[in-house]
């Protein structure tokens, strides 16, 4: 299980804290932040990043497999609908797309690379954002 606290600390900027780490998330100054730390969608991303970077780590390891390095990049878009290609039929308006750019560096055979490619998407952060979230919201007021 993992738990995040967020306070906010001023304008749009929030503290965010774990119980062990403490970071900071804002806006860009375009859309009235102050941009002293990463949008909530980057947050996302970096999660999703640092997620596929740790499990082909840990995965590499576990099978005594040499990993030189990875490096995972990400974009979030909101695209039309009617330009999705791998999506249902009856979507409309718009959806939220991410994009993956996994570069995984090693002296890997064929099967290898296949077997770390799976891995890559399959790691708990993105199939958590493949298959949807379920929320349970509860908002209270002092």
């Amino acid at each position: 299980m993992a738990q995040i606290t967020a306070t906010m600390t001023s304008g749009t900027e929030v503290e965010l804290s774990n119980g062990r780490h403490t970071w900071r998330g804002d806006e860009p100054i375009a859309v009235g932040g102050t941009d002293t730390g990463p949008n909530p969608y980057e947050l996302l991303l970096g999660s999703l990043a640092a997620c596929v970077c740790v499990t082909l780590a840990i995965y590499c390891r576990y099978k005594k497999i040499t990993l030189e390095s990875v490096t995972a990049s990400y974009e979030f878009d909101r695209i039309h609908a009617k330009d999705c290609e791998d999506c249902d039929d009856e979507a409309t308006g718009f959806i939220d797309h991410i994009t993956s750019d996994v570069k995984i560096s090693g002296d890997f055979d064929d099967a290898q690379k296949k077997r770390l490619a799976q891995i890559a998407q399959r790691c708990p952060v993105h199939k958590t954002l493949a298959n949807g979230v379920s929320f349970t919201d509860n908002t209270s007021f002092d």
